[in-house]
């Protein structure tokens, strides 16, 4: 009996002799593979730690580098006694593509029209399809781009004494009274850069879609920032008397001839496979809201006259809706009609490559006659049109 007592105890030692080794061993090991891991964590810390570092100087490096060319640039600019001019590398990263053909008979302020669609693309070598992640969150957006089509661009590269800058323009709103340049949101400008507005519908790789935009046809586009109506919007803001008419530039109202109808689907078979929009009933929409506001300039106004205009590359430039002093522009190739009835002029308004044709009465009243396809149409950047209507539906 004893005997059996003794050889169990000696089992019961034993066993827990093993376990205890197996329990050290264990142990052991483990402590080794903790003191590997954390001197592989130090390791790790100490290579971000010198790749921070490299970092930060190059960063430094690149800022001193960026401050010292631009020092360079600076000492290599042409100076005048009393003045210092400074380039900075701005160049345009998109192009719109507008509804308006041409400038005369877009819109004057943005949002007026918002029927009025672009498709603005970017330059894929200067802009990432990347940069437009999240746009399609925001409803509207800020364009900044540059009035091209200015008929005087060329005496800004001038000397300030010389480029005949004039600090006041008429404004429609004043029926040709005058205010500073800078009070109005005139296109002739000391810099030709535009500021706007646009509704975003919709973005796909490297093109924004947009409505309700006042850009013509061809436009660069220098930035864009998303619409943050907490700080954009400021509703104290306030304007001057001239401002709160809205009257003054609208139509008493808009019809259209019975021929219409019928010559706009003749022309939509051609125009419809480049056109932004869906059906000569949508597009036939916009020319409504496009003449709804007088989009004649001040001489047109005041003087009747045969608006077929053609600039010195025999351009179709139709109705000039600029807000600007420059009387030659819009007065370059008029032809004064004062003894006809002013319902007997022929306006047109070129839209989509299309020529909409148009009367004005003594009373304000539009008659749309007629649509054929404009003598030069605008050639645009192929993209997929089909995909956008899509969107749109």
């Amino acid at each position: 009996m004893r005997g059996n007592i003794s050889e169990t105890k000696w089992l019961t030692v034993t066993a827990i002799t093993f376990t205890l080794t197996a329990i050290s061993i264990s142990a052991y090991a483990l402590k080794r593979k903790w003191n590997h891991m954390s001197s592989k964590i130090e390791e790790l810390e100490a290579s971000l730690k010198s790749c921070s570092e490299k970092c930060a100087s190059e960063r430094q490096g690149r800022i001193r580098a960026q401050q010292a060319l631009r020092e360079e640039v600076t000492k290599s600019q042409p100076k005048s006694e009393n003045l210092n001019l400074t380039c900075y590398p701005m160049m345009p990263i998109g192009t719109v593509h507008s509804c308006f053909s041409t400038r005369n008979g877009t819109p004057r302020q943005p949002l007026l029209v918002p029927l009025a669609r672009a498709c603005l693309v970017f330059n894929t070598t200067r802009v990432p399809p990347a940069s437009l992640e999240g746009l399609e969150e925001y409803s509207h957006c800020w364009i900044l781009y540059v009035f091209h089509l200015n008929t005087d661009i060329d005496k800004l590269w001038k000397h300030p004494s010389k480029s005949g800058f004039k600090a006041k323009v008429r404004v429609p709103r004043l029926k040709g009274g005058r205010k500073g340049v800078f009070a109005t949101r005139s296109p002739h400008r000391p810099c030709p850069i535009g500021l706007t507005v646009a509704k975003v519908e919709a973005v796909q790789g490297n093109m924004v879609l947009l409505s309700g935009v006042d850009l013509v046809d061809g436009t660069p586009v220098l930035d864009l920032k998303p619409y943050l109506p907490y700080c954009d919007s400021i509703r104290e803001a306030t304007v001057p008397n001239w401002l709160t008419d809205d009257n003054l530039l609208s139509v008493a109202s808009i019809s259209f001839s019975e021929d219409f109808t019928s010559a706009l689907e003749n022309c939509w078979i051609v125009a419809e496979k480049k056109s932004l929009y869906a059906s000569p009933g949508e597009f036939q929409s916009l020319i409504k809201q496009v003449l709804s506001w007088d989009i004649r300039s001040l001489s047109q106004r005041n003087r009747p006259h045969d608006a077929l205009l053609k600039n010195e590359n025999d351009e179709l430039l139709g109705n000039a809706s600029d807000v600007d002093d420059h009387e030659n522009e819009t007065l370059v190739h008029e032809r004064e009609q004062n003894a006809i009835d002013s319902s007997e002029i022929i306006y047109h308004l070129i839209l989509e490559g299309l020529d909409v044709s148009y009367r004005i009465d003594h009373v304000g009243n539009v008659i749309v006659d007629n649509v054929s396809p404009a003598v030069q149409d605008n050639k645009r950047s192929f993209f997929n049109y089909l995909t956008w209507k899509d969107k749109m539906q």
